[in-house]
């Protein structure tokens, strides 16, 4: 793809200018766009790769570098953010939700493995500003409207993740066309389903249980406000399971044929 159609860029954020990866088709034909949001590692080659893919599918596809506000951007770090994941994997699963517990096991390690991950654990265990995250990714909706070679009515999401649940809420504040979930959370609470005014397509591995403990609770409340859903869960496959760039969790086949599905989606109801 020609380096002239692949961009960063800044657009006006809730507290800060928020950075972006832009990937679009050549010419100026008007085209739907995508706001593709990231999993919790950031905005990295892995998900500029995906909007890539958008744009060789005709998509405009913008993603937003939701940690590039200031007193984030040098905390959430892809180093701490694996120090997280090795320190939550030894906390016992009922308690992973308790942020007073999490900080008193934190205390109890050597000084050498408790600095990487002092700054970014009260933000990792609950602390995320998810709210102002909504609002960056409602105006990133905005902006992407606004661009000359963007349908206004033709902007849907994607998210990974963290991402994945940023997705369906951004579907609840936002005038979307279309919403797709990759093993995302809930929205919190669950009744902002009501306000989603667009088809909604979840894509989740059938081992992912942290996930999908709570599916049963989004199927009810799509049921209960009669909105337009599909979901697909694959067999043998893990939370992550579309990241190529992680081996100990992709899963080709649920991946390649996730993507089809995701195409076909959009096909559907962005044209």
């Amino acid at each position: 793809m020609p380096d002239d159609l692949r961009s960063m860029l800044s657009y006006t954020g809730d507290t800060a200018p928020v950075r972006a990866y832009l990937s679009r088709p050549a010419g100026d034909e008007p085209r739907p766009a995508i706001i593709v949001i990231h999993e919790i590692y950031g905005l990295t080659p892995h998900i500029q790769d995906v909007a890539d893919r958008f744009a060789a599918q005709g998509y405009v596809a913008l993603a937003p570098h939701l940690f590039s506000r200031p007193g984030l951007d040098e905390v959430l770090t892809p180093a701490a953010i694996d120090a997280y994941f090795r320190f939550r994997a030894t906390i016992p699963p009922e308690r992973q939700a308790d942020p007073a517990f999490a900080q008193q096991e934190l205390a109890k390690l050597p000084p050498e493995q408790r600095r990487p991950l002092e700054q970014a654990a009260p933000l990792l265990f609950g602390g995320m500003p998810r709210e102002s995250f909504t609002r960056d990714l409602v105006r990133a909706v905005e902006y992407a409207k606004s661009l000359p070679f963007v349908i206004p009515e033709k902007v849907g999401s994607i998210g990974f993740c963290f991402g994945g649940g940023m997705s369906l809420n951004l579907a609840c504040h936002a005038n979307l066309a279309a919403c797709v979930i990759f093993y995302g959370e809930n929205p919190n609470p669950i009744d902002l389903v009501a306000n989603i005014p667009c088809p909604v397509l979840g894509l989740y591995g059938a081992d992912d249980m942290r996930i999908n403990r709570h599916l049963d609770e989004l199927v009810r409340a799509m049921a209960e406000f009669k909105k337009d859903f599909e979901m697909r869960i694959y067999p043998g496959a893990a939370h992550a399971f579309f990241n190529d760039t992680r081996p100990q969790v992709y899963r080709q086949h649920a991946a390649r044929e996730a993507w089809e599905r995701v195409l076909s989606f959009y096909t559907r109801v962005l044209g």
